[in-house]
């Protein structure tokens, strides 16, 4: 118990539950939380038509999928213990410029990178082969 007065909702200060406050636009959209970059649909068909393909040859037995702020990868593994062997990225940052896909190799080493999902895939096309030196 005290001797002031109990101030809820305002009472006692002359405040309208209504007040209106101005807010830049600017800062509302940095304070807002932004949705994860997602593969859409036709996307994951067209990535997990290649897993399937390249499951069937025993070359990779599992996969993992990453929505970040910024980027959406599928990660393929020979074994899940492991680093990925392959990385299949979505960036939307460099759609305008380098194209939004890509796949990345083990060592980040960039094996394609386009503005269609589809062509960038087609590296798995090849028989990719490890060369030591």
């Amino acid at each position: 118990m005290t001797d002031q007065p109990d101030l809820r909702r305002g009472e006692g200060h002359g405040v309208e539950n209504n007040s209106s406050v101005v807010v830049d636009i600017s800062q509302y959209k940095q304070s807002k939380d932004t949705l994860p970059v997602t593969f859409h649909r036709r996307e994951l068909d067209a990535i997990l038509w290649i897993y399937g393909r390249m499951v069937g040859e025993n070359e990779w037995r599992d996969y993992a999928i990453d929505h970040t702020r910024d980027k959406a990868i599928f990660s393929v593994f020979k074994r899940s213990g492991e680093l990925p062997l392959f990385r299949i990225e979505k960036d939307p940052k460099l759609a305008a410029k380098q194209g939004a896909y890509s796949v990345i190799n083990t060592n980040g080493m960039i094996l394609k990178r386009g503005h269609e999902l589809r062509q960038v895939l087609k590296v798995f096309d090849k028989a990719l082969k490890l060369v030591e030196k």
